[in-house]
Order: structure tokens, then sequence, then C-alpha cells
């Protein structure tokens, strides 16, 4: 499929999936006339790549877990580094304390909303 076909299934934008492809997260094939194409799994990766960055990875990060997911036949891939695997753990605490930190300051403004509503 063409860039614009991947981005509307993805609602990615054509600038974001050129973004990828330049941080080596999207491998894209070329047409003769210089086109991208792209296999029907990308749509899978786009969704992936998505995720990713919206759990705080940087572009960086997610090039290295790319390859280390999953294989094609859903199991663990084995070309995850222990490193790869302790970096990933950090990040997850990392997420854990935002999600907390989050929860207590949804609790504060529970208060604040109280408060200021007065009796009811």
């Amino acid at each position: 499929m063409r860039i614009g076909e991947l981005a509307e299934r993805t609602g990615v934008s054509v600038r974001s999936l050129r973004y990828y492809e330049q941080q080596g997260l999207l491998p894209a094939d070329r047409t003769a006339g210089g086109h991208r194409e792209y296999p029907e799994r990308a749509v899978d990766r786009v969704v992936r790549i998505q995720e990713l960055f919206a759990a705080g990875l940087s572009s960086k990060k997610i090039a290295l877990m790319l390859p280390c997911m999953r294989d094609a036949d859903g199991g663990p891939s084995q070309i995850a580094t222990p490193r790869l695997v302790d970096d990933l753990t950090a990040e997850r605490a990392r997420i854990d304390r935002l999600i907390t930190d989050l929860v207590r300051s949804r609790c504060v403004l529970d208060e604040v909303i109280d408060a200021a509503s007065g009796p009811r």
C-alpha cells in the first residue's frame, strides 16, 4: 500500500510516517517511480509505534525495541538483550510513577472541587 493509504488506515499523518521511516522504525520499499510501498503488516507496526510513543518512549528506544517484541510466530524474540530488558523495565517503572502521580493529582483536584462546591 502507498503512504497515503497507510496514513488513512492508521490515523497517522503522512509526515509522521515519513519521520518513522527516517528514524528506522518503519521500513518501506520503493517503486521504480520512487513511491513508498508498505506491506499489510505495516498497519500493526504503526499502531505499535504510536502506543510506544504514547507511553513516553523515544524514537531511539523504540527502534531498539521493535525487533525484540515478538517474532512472526508470536514467540519471544531471540534478539532481546538483557540490557534492553533492563531499560524496558526501567521505562515501565517510570510510567508506574507517572500513573501514581496522576492519581494523586486527581484526588487533590477532587478534594478542591468538593470544597469549592460547598454543601449540596
